[in-house]
């Protein structure tokens, strides 16, 4: 079947096609039917099965006779090192640090939160809470302390896994002192804490409560996998919300492993025993769905990247990984994409390297710019595909379902809904909107499986935050389109849809013509207040390495590109040079908090930011073009 007959089935018989799906699954107790519609509109999915998870990520690959095949490649240009561990290695690993957090009382529903680098101990700490059906809450390595108090407030976990530190360029990032902090901070005291010690920073362990991650598992005994119910918690995953508050994304563990299993073929084309890169962090949804969970549970070997894509050393580590190691599909963020090409701008530093093993590049956690898909498609030399997801579906909602038809690139468009999600545009008041028409994108309940049934102890925040603007629908927060071919348009979050003298327009179609610009690497664009107009776009650029053309004519070039692609309805007039944009770790710009300091409000700093001091270089910016007044 092609594409459209898997997709309609998908919608028109959900109980068949998500029970074939779970198939391939091995459980302990099967269920007796897919869907669980009983409490709409928060539904459920294989609630009554019995599964675990480690088992199928791990221990039954080695009972099928694949214990030799690589489960984990670990390889860190930041500490020149690198470390390959078999299926059957992995188990012995796994089982011993299960078997150590049982000893300590560890056990099914006990939530654990792991604070660690991108180190293989990350994976094994997740799945060792996985193999005892404790609940377990990864928090990105090197957290504000206060912003780890409060998860720990949230969650109240029996222990805490953590690395003694994470290695950045140039640096070593203490982690020890921000846990010791964290605890101090918050009301809920963990009984104790497993830290990883790593030879760049040796951590002081805090006598009756750390303990050494190797001294903590010497004769304890293994232990087996705990089933647990299908609607069991496989974590908590804390994501930010609009009031500032983070949100404890939930995971029900059946429907994980169905869908995280599904999509290693139908999505990213990936064979059993084939190498598949997402090059993220743990602490990211990615990380959980694409370097942990789903390469493991569908046999693959999953590489664990400590690195950056420009830096350890150069533009070129990535396409250096890629050769080595022999990956079949990579996936990375759009932003790694633009440092690359800022760096490397012809694309020199690929040619030391054959990645003729790759089949194609998945880009997912920023709006891909068609820019950016063209350049790396003309240095690579095979298909791109965004894909376009979030945390709180934990796999994609609209992508190109290479295994099961490699369906046209339309660059700019993550392409078509995956099998599951009836996406749809609406209007504000709820009513769907005519093909090439902007509104807000919508799913129509129920989602499909290794989605979030809800939230971690807050179910009416879940109602409020996705189910209660359009009845019937979960709402994704992003603004887009639809084309005649059923293409979809992502263009902004919503909040990023801003209103010119009446115009909704998108500030992502004004970033793609930017973009376009040949001495502009990155940019964004944001609406500011504007006394006259409702809001203002104002536009921000970071220019190709080696670019020494005054400023002041490339900022006039790129409005004259605005004002002649998109119109004078656009009315966009400012724009400015910046070194660089405030992100999130993970690669996301950080628009909202832009728009604030030109609008002269108070912001919370974000507990993701990669950097804080950016933000004054941004204030400093907007000083220069008449706004941040205060």
């Amino acid at each position: 079947m092609g594409y459209k007959e898997v997709y309609d089935r998908s919608l028109a018989d959900p109980e068949g096609f998500w029970m074939e799906a779970a198939e391939a699954i091995d459980w302990v107790r099967k269920p007796s039917r897919a869907l669980f519609a009983g409490n709409a509109p928060l539904y459920e999915w294989f609630k009554d099965g019995q599964v675990n998870t480690c088992w199928n990520a791990v221990d039954r690959h080695v009972v099928a006779g694949h214990g030799d095949r690589i489960a984990i490649i670990h390889d860190s240009p930041v500490t020149g090192s690198q470390q390959k561990i078999t299926y059957a290695e992995l188990q012995t690993r796994v089982a011993s640090l299960a078997g150590a957090l049982r000893a300590r009382g560890v056990a099914k529903g006990d939530r654990v939160i792991i604070y660690m680098p991108m180190v293989p101990e990350a994976l094994e700490a997740m799945l060792a809470c996985a193999r005892l059906g404790a609940v377990h809450s990864v928090v990105f390595g090197g957290f504000a302390a206060h912003e780890l108090a409060v998860r720990i407030d949230d969650c109240t976990p029996k222990c805490i896994i953590a690395g003694s530190c994470g290695i950045e360029p140039g640096r070593v990032v203490q982690y020890k002192p921000l846990l010791d902090g964290a605890i101090e901070q918050a009301a809920h005291k963990p009984e104790f804490c497993v830290i990883f010690q790593r030879e760049q920073e040796v951590a002081k362990l805090t006598g009756g409560r750390d303990l050494d991650w190797h001294d903590f598992q010497r004769g304890v005994d293994p232990a087996d996998c705990v089933p647990v119910s299908g609607d069991h918690p496989a974590y908590i995953l804390y994501t930010s919300g609009t009031t500032g508050a983070p949100k404890g994304v939930v995971r029900a563990t059946a429907g994980h492993l169905v869908a995280l299993n599904w999509s290693m073929k139908n999505i990213y084309n990936v064979n059993p025993g084939e190498v598949f890169w997402a090059a993220s962090d743990v602490g990211w949804v990615v990380g959980h769905s694409y370097i942990c969970y789903g390469p493991l549970i569908h046999g693959n070997t999953t590489v664990v990247f400590e690195g950056k894509p420009v830096g350890t050393p150069d533009a070129g580590t990535f396409w250096r990984v890629i050769s080595e190691h022999g990956v079949r599909s990579f996936f990375t963020a759009p932003t790694a994409f633009r440092a690359i090409k800022r760096d490397d701008p012809k694309g020199e530093l690929i040619k030391n390297h054959d990645i003729s093993c790759l089949r194609a590049l998945y880009l997912a956690g920023e709006r891909a710019d068609p820019d950016t898909i063209e350049w790396a498609q003309n240095v690579m030399g095979v298909p791109v595909y965004d894909h376009w997801w979030q945390t709180e579906t934990g796999w994609t909602i609209a992508g190109n379902p290479a295994g099961i038809e490699a369906l046209p690139v339309k660059i700019g468009s993550p392409t078509v809904a995956m099998p599951g999600y009836d996406v749809r545009i609406l209007d504000e008041g709820g009513h769907e909107v005519a093909p090439g028409t902007l509104g807000a994108i919508a799913v129509r309940l129920p989602l499909p499986p290794g989605t979030l049934p809800g939230l971690w102890q807050a179910e009416e925040r879940f109602r409020k935050s996705y189910l209660n603007t359009f009845s019937g629908y979960y709402e994704t927060g992003d603004a887009g389109m639809k084309d005649e071919d059923g293409y979809l348009w992502i263009m902004a979050r919503t909040d990023d849809v801003i209103n010119v003298a009446g115009h909704r327009l998108s500030t992502g179609a004004m970033e793609e013509v930017l973009a376009g610009h040949p001495d502009v690497a990155e940019c964004a664009v944001i609406g500011v207040s504007d006394a006259l107009k409702g809001q203002a776009p104002v536009g921000f650029l970071c220019l190709t390495r080696g670019v020494d053309r005054p400023h002041d004519e490339i900022t006039r070039e790129c409005v004259a590109r605005v004002r002649d692609q998109i119109g004078p309805v656009a009315a966009f007039k400012l724009a400015v040079v910046v070194d660089r944009l405030p992100k999130t770790r993970s690669g996301k710009i950080l628009r909202a908090i832009m728009v604030r300091i030109a609008d002269g409000q108070d912001y919370k700093m974000p507990a993701t930011i990669d950097d804080p001091a950016i933000l004054d270089e941004i204030r400093t910016a907007l000083q220069s073009i008449g706004l941040a007044r205060n």
